[in-house]
């Protein structure tokens, strides 16, 4: 009786001590979502630095402007609806709802967050030339329908391309692509900046100060360790060990990145190209946010080196060979490097010690899966970017005139400027 008795009580030990660490796992998991969701907020400091550092001084108050209203409305809109359209029941994978103001805790603050980013990316493509009513209209229909809706096909867990096995850990597409293709149209609807064409030639107009578009991307790659690591979503015990990974996988693109677009511009304009290396670390943390979880410590570095030359050639291209003058190359960065993040997965991604991608043993239906996926998003953001801003454009208007353009938007849109003498 008394051996029965001890096994009971060894039993009931077990189980409360499981149960506790459950519990403590539990709390360590909303702490981390919460500070990864802080960093993420931090992001918008560093898209602000970006987007006025490369741009025009006349112009920083307004892209200031534009950026603290993403997050203002980013956070309302979202969590109204979007979080609703996101993560709502479903009945056939597409659409998702389950009411208004769904959502709580560190959960909905998080996703908030890349609400607000997927918003963001769209400011600095259209930067100098584009009316701020317009882009309110746009950044609550960004962060209300366009990303939301898209975003559920994946992260829901019941969304169409959950179901065929589509992988996008951090949102390379969900979030980057749908804004790159979102700012690559909007760019192309507003029209090139005053000066940018002339007679068939591009002609270069310089940031006013690249020391705070630096710092910009200092910030970015700093919050982009909560934005990759804490949609691990959990942490303790196997949780904390993978997302310790992602942010040393997150570390390693973003350095391979950078120095893939250093080179490339030393080989090819003859020196080092600072802004070119800024966007080059950037497309190497979009290369690698998709896959962060699905990738190792060498496929993670060549991922995010490819992704640092291919942002290279493809700011040169749309620039030059489109003459669609997106100001500081965020169709490039996240539109393009954030589909070539979710596609090499399928090359050479991993799941655990096994090889998922083409190269790696893993066949070619990954590849294909995560091919549908890129062509699903762009789809979607480009369609839906066209409709709205095309409605913007025949009704409010999307640019400002000549003489605004000229003097800048500070002034005539704020009533103020960024630096006085």
């Amino acid at each position: 009786m008394s051996l029965f008795l001890t096994t009971m009580q060894d039993a009931v030990t077990t189980s409360d001590l499981a149960k506790e660490i459950a519990q403590i796992n539990g709390d360590m998991g909303m702490l981390w979502m919460l500070i990864a969701g802080i960093l993420v907020f931090m992001m918008q400091a560093g898209f602000t630095l970006v987007e006025s550092g490369m741009t025009r001084s006349k112009n920083a108050v307004n892209i200031a402007m534009k950026n603290i209203l993403d997050i203002c409305v980013g956070s309302l809109t979202y969590w109204l609806v979007g979080y609703s359209l996101m993560y709502g029941d479903t009945s056939n994978g597409w659409f998702f709802w389950s009411g208004l103001m769904q959502g709580e805790g560190a959960d909905l603050f998080f996703q908030t967050m890349f609400a607000a980013t997927a918003a963001t990316i769209v400011s600095g493509a259209i930067a100098g030339r584009t009316k701020y009513s317009t882009y309110i209209i746009f950044s609550i229909i960004m962060t209300a329908i366009i990303y939301p809706i898209s975003g559920g096909w994946q992260w829901q867990g019941s969304g169409w391309l959950t179901n065929l096995g589509f992988i996008d850990f951090a949102g390379s597409s969900i979030v980057h692509s749908v804004g790159g293709w979102a700012a690559l149209v909007a760019a192309f609807l507003v029209g090139p900046r005053i000066g940018k064409y002339v007679n068939g030639k591009v002609m270069p107009i310089p940031g006013h100060n690249q020391v705070l578009a630096t710092l910009g991307v200092f910030i970015l790659w700093f919050g982009w360790f909560g934005f990759n690591g804490g949609s691990q979503l959990a942490w303790g015990g196997a949780d904390a060990v993978a997302a310790s990974n992602v942010v040393l996988i997150t570390n390693l693109a973003a350095a391979a990145g950078g120095l893939g677009a250093l080179i490339t511009t030393w080989l090819w304009y003859g020196k080092p190209n600072l802004a070119q290396t800024l966007n080059g670390a950037l497309a190497g943390l979009v290369s690698i946010t998709a896959g962060c979880g699905n990738m190792s410590a060498g496929g993670a570095v060549l991922a995010g080196l490819i992704g640092g030359i291919i942002v290279v050639f493809s700011i040169e291209f749309i620039e030059k060979k489109l003459k669609i003058d997106d100001a500081i190359g965020a169709a490039s960065v996240h539109g393009v490097a954030g589909a070539w993040g979710t596609l090499v997965i399928g090359l050479w991604g991993i799941d655990g010690d096994t090889g998922i991608g083409l190269f790696n043993g893993g066949g070619a239906s990954q590849l294909g899966v995560q091919a549908i996926g890129v062509l699903a998003y762009a789809a979607w953001a480009v369609v839906l970017s066209f409709i709205v801003l095309g409605v913007l454009k025949a009704t409010i208007g999307l640019r400002v005139s000549k003489e605004v353009e000229i003097e800048g938007l500070d002034i005539s849109e704020h009533g103020s400027i960024a630096y006085y003498r």
